[in-house]
């Protein structure tokens, strides 16, 4: 299978999980890959020792840092030419409750998720676009989640920078649109990662899995293949959509 023969991916948070799924997939697809992380570079090592055969890369860059964006897709297109696909995979879960957390710590808790959580993705996306019009067209595929529709106590910060990104990802597609670049989000429930485990291993494991009518979780290659689909040639129309990946445990109208 060779859908992505020529094309260029990049992935950000590919070091492990579901950015490593999505890694694998779009490789298998005939894309050369680019694995971001941004600082465990052994494992994002091992992503890229799990790719396909063909032109890939591992690159570091801390998604906060409008500076380091910039360097990051500078980086890809003088390596490669081009850039065909974006997905906005990266993102962090902290703790917070509000009446359990200092002010301060409030408000590192914040500034740390809503840079890596949203600005990020907007200012590489900005930096994409135009290469992507550039060259013809493009992908940009935003991962966010069921917790911007039902809410997150305790993470509200994540929470808030996932609902921005599903709206920050439609505007884009209207106004993208036109210039052949499509916008599509996924939006899983609980996955089986890393940085799902400390819930999915707890006390409270077995009842996140009964949320889901099917009792269980979704694995990291269920939300890879349906971030493949949406930057598939064919799938034009779906642009501006946002795909529920929940098993059915949070049904919005």
């Amino acid at each position: 299978m060779s859908v992505f023969a020529g094309q260029v991916a990049l992935v950000t948070g590919a070091s492990r999980g579901i950015g490593r799924a999505i890694a694998q997939q779009f490789a298998a697809a005939g894309a050369s890959v680019v694995v971001h992380y941004g600082s465990d570079g052994a494992a994002a090592e091992q992503t890229l020792g799990s790719l396909a055969s063909g032109d890939h890369l591992a690159a570091q860059a801390e998604l906060g840092e409008p500076a380091a964006v910039d360097a990051l897709v500078t980086r890809v297109v003088e390596r490669f030419g081009r850039l065909d696909v974006l997905v906005n995979n990266a993102g962090v879960y902290l703790d917070h409750p509000i009446l359990g957390t200092s002010y301060d710590e409030w408000q590192q808790a914040w500034r740390r998720t809503l840079a890596t959580n949203l600005l990020g993705p907007v200012n590489l996306a900005h930096r994409v676009a135009p290469v992507m019009v550039a060259q013809g067209g493009g992908r940009i595929v935003n991962v966010t989640s069921r917790g911007a529709y039902r809410g997150e106590p305790e993470h509200t910060a994540y929470g808030a920078s996932k609902a921005a990104l599903n709206s920050f990802g439609q505007s884009l597609a209207q106004e993208l649109a036109p210039h052949g670049v499509l916008v599509t989000t996924v939006a899983p429930g609980f996955v089986e990662t890393d940085m799902a485990a400390p819930y999915l291993e707890g006390a409270a494991g077995e009842a996140i899995r009964a949320q889901s009518p099917l009792r269980r979780v979704a694995t990291p290659d269920e939300v890879a293949r349906i971030v493949v689909f949406l930057a598939t040639p064919g799938t034009e129309y779906m642009t501006g959509a946002i795909v529920d990946i929940n098993g059915a445990s949070y049904l919005r109208s």
